[in-house]
This record gives structure tokens, sequence and C-alpha cells, in this order.
């Protein structure tokens, strides 16, 4: 992971994080931190980054041109096609975990620290992609909150703690605040550690823990357990019908992008903030029709995946889709354990593949949504003699599929390796790979089974 600064205070970067777990990070290359001087490529003789305001009003503005050619300097260097621009300011969302989860998944992040009375809008405009905040106070300039984002995400990248658990079981994880630790003396200024704690008993820990992260929670975030409360129930409920049938749903909670609307004895009804997907089940048409009315007119989505078919009608007539409805089986990989995988040349595909893969993709054909899928590095290619035979990936909403194998590369087992490759690139992310398959696609159930994806009872309804 790579992090570049703008600031006009690199120094303040530099010895901020230098030391420490970040220190030691940076050392071992997990992670890369370079601080890009703005007052260097001014073309003021005297340094100046500053103007007074069009219009009057107290303080200055940094002026549009040293910031625009700072960036500029950057993206020269840059591996990544557009990297996110994060700009610093009390105007910003409020950053929280499931942010740094999101943005620990790039490769390359630019932050943009203003000061005074902050940036000529024009070069925001231009280079912005990402208008954070830290919380609703004012402080003298970006540095700070870009150090304390980059010390968020920089925790989530692989091999910077050192022990990957510390970051997953944390405060926050599965939206509760930690558990209560101790460690020796045994009793302290009359106070002893709790008898739970020193039996062993791994299975009585856990369950411990779990309880006061719960009451922790209740007590001092009553927001955040309401959060935690209602996918809980989700996913009992998701569950509890069936597990395969729900894949797509349980994942999309999982990763933490699920924007729950409501959960019911007799239903859940979410949307995938990521794909804009929204994804309905229920246990009859009158539970349905309530939590369709949930659903704001505005809807901003073209797609509705609804697990039951007597909801289709309902759905359609609502938000006016269904002109393409597409009926699928629903298969997911429910072992801990990888596949084998045959030698092969498997590899992220870049934008320079992005037409072949529009003119032989016969399902979607969208080069936004290719280009999206390659710049996520969801989209790998399977290569003999360093041509292209094939490729396979990851839908927006988290599924496996796009697979194609080209003319003269089939009956060469390529398709099960794409998607073993898949399979397991899913179970490192310690997520349950699953797919959607068109049901008069034989040859697809025939290699889902073959890799021992089990099929849910049920058929699932994409409504477009």
């Amino acid at each position: 992971m790579k992090f570049h600064i703008l600031t006009l205070f690199p120094e303040m970067i530099e010895q901020g994080l230098a030391n420490s777990i970040l220190g030691k990070a940076s050392q071992r290359e997990y992670i890369s931190v370079e601080a890009v001087n703005i007052r260097d490529f001014t073309e003021n003789k005297h340094k100046k980054v500053d103007d007074y305001p069009y219009g009057g009003g107290a303080g200055m503005l940094m002026q549009a041109q040293p910031v625009y050619d700072a960036y500029k300097h950057v993206l020269e260097k840059t591996q990544a096609d557009s990297p996110r621009v994060i700009y610093l300011t009390p105007q910003g969302k409020p950053f929280t975990q499931e942010m740094a989860q999101e943005y620990a998944r790039e490769k390359e992040l630019i932050f943009l620290c203003g000061h005074y009375e902050g940036i000529d809008e024009r070069v925001l405009e231009e280079i912005v992609t990402d208008y954070v905040s830290i919380g609703d106070y004012v402080l003298t300039g970006g540095e700070l909150p870009a150090m304390v984002m980059i010390d968020a995400i920089s925790r989530l990248v692989p091999g910077v703690l050192g022990c990957e658990e510390s970051a997953e079981i944390e405060t926050f994880h599965n939206h509760l605040l930690e558990y209560p630790q101790y460690t020796r003396p045994e009793e302290w200024n009359g106070k002893k550690v709790p008898q739970v704690l020193l039996g062993g008993h791994h299975a009585n820990i856990e369950k411990w823990r779990l309880e006061q992260s719960i009451a922790r929670t209740k007590l001092h975030r009553p927001d955040l357990y309401e959060k935690y409360a209602l996918e809980e129930r989700a996913c009992e409920y998701l569950k509890k019908k069936d597990k395969v049938h729900h894949a797509d749903m349980l994942d999309v909670i999982q990763r933490g992008t699920a924007k729950i609307f409501a959960v019911r004895p007799d239903g859940v009804l979410l949307q995938d903030k990521e794909s804009g997907t929204y994804m309905l089940s229920v246990s009859n048409r009158d539970a349905g029709e309530r939590l369709l009315s949930l659903v704001p007119e505005s809807w901003g989505t073209d797609t509705f995946v609804s697990h039951q078919e007597f909801m289709n009608e309902s759905i359609c007539a609502r938000f006016g889709t269904g002109s393409n409805v597409s009926v699928c089986f629903q298969a997911a990989y429910t072992r801990k354990t990888p596949i084998a995988l045959e030698k092969a040349e498997i590899r992220p595909l870049r934008a320079e593949y992005a037409q072949t893969v529009q003119d032989h993709y016969h399902v979607i054909h969208d080069l936004s949504y290719i280009l999206e899928r390659m710049e996520k590095e969801e989209l790998f290619g399977i290569f003999e003699d360093d041509k292209l035979a094939g490729f396979a990936g990851y839908h927006n909403e988290g599924s496996m599929g796009m697979l194609e194998i080209f003319e003269g590369y089939r009956r060469k087992g390529y398709a099960r390796m794409l998607e073993a490759f898949l399979i397991n690139h899913r179970l490192e992310e310690g997520r349950t790979p699953y797919c959607q398959i068109f049901t008069d696609n034989e040859a697809s159930v025939k290699l889902q089974k073959k890799l021992g994806l089990r099929f849910s009872k049920e058929l699932i309804f994409w409504l477009s």
C-alpha cells in the first residue's frame, strides 16, 4: 500500500508516521509513505502558495496551480490507473472503520491536506474523489486527519500488525466495542482477573468476551449496538431459512456493505451499497409488500434480486423493473479448505484487455463495468504462452462469474482452474465463495458440482 500526502508540512507527516508499528511497516515495505511538499511546485519566486479570496472574507486560500502540479507529479509516478484523492475537510463524510476497510483494498491513495481557509474550489473539482472528515471540529490543517486515516488504514494491510487476527477482532469489529482485557498480576489493587479467563476453556472465554462486548456497546454506544443487532438478526434469519440460498445476502452483510432496511420475523430487505443492488427474501407475499414499501421512490438502481418467485410481479410493478428476468441457481463453496490448483498463469487483467473482454463476454457489454472490475483487481485472466486464453472474476455485488474461455483453448481445464483460483482467493479473504448460474447453463452447473459447490433448493431471480 502506497500513501502520497500533498502537504505544506512534509516533516510533520514524516516524523509522525516514522515510529512504532507504522515505522516498522515502512521499513519492511508493507506500506510506503511519501510526503510531497506543495510549496515546491509554486511558480511564485517567494514560494508563496496562498492568496486573498475573491469576494473578500477572512483569511487566505491555497492556490490551485501548486496543488494541481503537485498532484500531477505524484500521478506520473503512481502505478494505479486513477488513484483516489482524499481531501481532508470538516465538510466531508465522517471517517469510519468501514471506510478504512474500503480504502485498505486500494493499492495507492493520495491525501490532500488543506491550510488557511481552504483550497481554491476549482482544483478540488478537478482532482478530488473523496471528501472525508475525522470529526465535527476544525483543525489548523489536514495533516493530523491524514495521519489518523493512514494509521487506521495501514493496520488493515496484511503484514503490518504481524498478527492478522488483531485487525479483525478489535473495537468496531462487527459493530461491537472491544471486550475488557487483563494481564499479570492476577490481583492488582484488590481487583482480580475474571475467573473465566484463568480456566483455559476457550469456548467459555469467547462466550464471555462476546457478552462483555455486547454489554459495553449497549452502555457506551447504543447507536453501534442497534446496527449490530440488526445485522445479527438478519444473519440469523437468512441462515435458518437456507444458508446457500442466501449466500449473496450473507456475503454483503459480512463484508460490511449492507444497508439493511428491515429485519422482520418473516423477511429481510437490504441493499448492497457498492453495487446498488437490492436483495429481498420473505416468507410470504404480505411480508414482501410491507418490506418493499420501505424502499425509497428514487431507489437509484436498475437491479433487484428476489429470492422468492411470488415477489417478482410486485417488484416489477413498484419499480418498473422486469424487462429482463434472469432465473438462477445459487451455489456456494461451503468448505474451508482451498482447492488444489494445477500450475497455470493467472493474473489480474489490466485496462489493455478491456475491449477483448467486452468482445467475448456474452452477458454484459458495458465497457465501463468491465473497466471498473479491472480497476478493483477483481477480473483475472488465464494465459497460455503469454496469450490470453480466458477470464473470470467477481461481479460488483460479490458473486463469482464473468467466466469465458476462448475458442481454441477449451477442453483444457482452464474454466476449472479459473474458478478454483477465485474460490481460493475468496477463502483467503475469509469469505464464502458463491456464484449464480442461469438454469439453462448446463456446462456451468456441471462445473460447479465438480468443484464441490452446494446448490440451494430454491431459485433466485434477477430483475432488471
